[in-house]
C-alpha cells in the first residue's frame, strides 16, 4: 500500500513539472487570422452627441476585410510577444450620417506591421491534458479556453482612393486631403484562444487601432475633428505551434 502511494506521488509530481515546462518546448507559434474591419473616420458617420459609444456608425457598408499573418514567441507561460503583419481594406461613405448631402466616399489599402505583447489574464492550467478533455464535458471544454490582452506599436501604410466628390472637394468645404503616408499606430485589444491538439490552437481577437493621422480616409476636416481616425479587426485566427530547437529557434520540418 504504502509503494503504490509512493508511486502515485511521483507520478503526479512527474506530471506537474512535465505539464510546467511543456511550453517550453513550443515556444514558437505561427498564426493566420481573417475577418471584418471596421472604420471610423471623418467621413461618414454621426456627429458625437447623436451617436453613442459610436454603436450608430457600425453598418454594412462601412464594414471590409482584414487578413492577418503573425510570428509568436512565449516569454513564459503567461506572457507572448508576436511580431504582425495586416493587409486591410477599409471604406468610407457618406451615405448615412450627419452628412448625408456631402457625398464623399474613400476606399483605404492600408499595410499594418506591428509588434505586439500580449499578457493571459486566464489561462488554463494544464496545457498537456486537452488529450482528456476532447470529447468531455462542456465545463471541460471551456477549461481548454485561454484569455488575453494585448497592446503594442506598428505603423500604417496607406493608400486611399476617393470618389470624385472628395477630389473635387469645394473651396468653402473646411479641412485639407492627403490620400497616402505612413504613421504610427497603437493596437490595443483582447482575444481567446482553444487548445485543440498539440499542434493547433482555434480563436478569436478583437482590437482597436489609434492611428497618428486623421487621413487613413484622406480627409481632415480640421476644425470640425477633435480625435484622429480609428479602425477595428476582428479576427478568426488559427495557431499552429512550431518545435524548438536545442538553440531556441522554430523549426519548420
Amino acid at each position: 500500500m504504502k509503494r503504490l502511494l509512493f508511486v502515485v506521488i511521483v507520478f503526479c509530481v512527474t506530471a506537474q513539472i512535465s505539464d510546467a515546462q511543456l511550453w517550453k518546448l513550443r515556444r514558437w507559434e505561427a498564426q493566420v487570422g481573417v475577418g471584418p474591419s471596421f472604420f471610423f473616420p471623418d467621413i461618414g458617420g454621426y456627429t458625437h452627441g447623436e451617436n453613442i459609444l459610436g454603436f450608430k456608425d457600425l453598418n454594412y457598408r462601412q464594414t471590409r476585410f482584414n487578413v492577418n499573418g503573425n510570428l509568436r514567441y512565449r516569454l513564459g507561460r503567461t506572457a507572448n510577444v508576436r511580431l504582425s503583419g495586416t493587409y486591410a481594406m477599409l471604406h468610407a461613405i457618406d451615405e448615412r450620417g450627419s452628412n448625408e448631402n456631402r457625398g464623399y466616399e474613400a476606399v483605404t489599402n492600408l499595410f499594418e506591421p506591428a509588434i505586439i505583447g500580449e499578457f493571459y489574464f486566464i489561462k488554463n492550467k494544464y496545457e498537456s491534458s486537452y488529450l482528456f478533455l476532447r470529447g468531455k464535458s462542456l465545463w471541460a471544454l471551456l477549461s481548454s479556453l485561454d484569455f488575453y490582452a494585448f497592446a503594442g506599436v506598428g505603423g500604417a501604410a496607406y493608400k486611399v482612393n476617393p470618389n470624385e466628390a472628395l477630389t473635387q472637394r469645394g473651396i468653402t468645404e473646411p479641412g485639407s486631403t492627403k490620400f497616402e503616408g505612413i504613421d504610427v499606430i497603437i493596437p490595443a485589444g483582447v482575444g481567446a484562444t482553444l487548445i485543440y491538439n498539440p499542434n493547433l490552437n482555434f480563436g478569436v481577437e478583437f482590437g482597436g487601432r489609434w492611428a497618428k493621422t486623421d487621413y487613413l480616409d484622406g480627409f481632415d476636416p480640421a476644425v470640425v475633428s477633435k480625435v484622429n481616425d480609428k479602425y477595428y479587426f476582428l479576427n478568426f485566427t488559427v495557431t499552429y505551434k512550431l518545435k524548438t530547437t536545442a538553440r531556441g529557434f522554430p523549426s519548420f520540418r
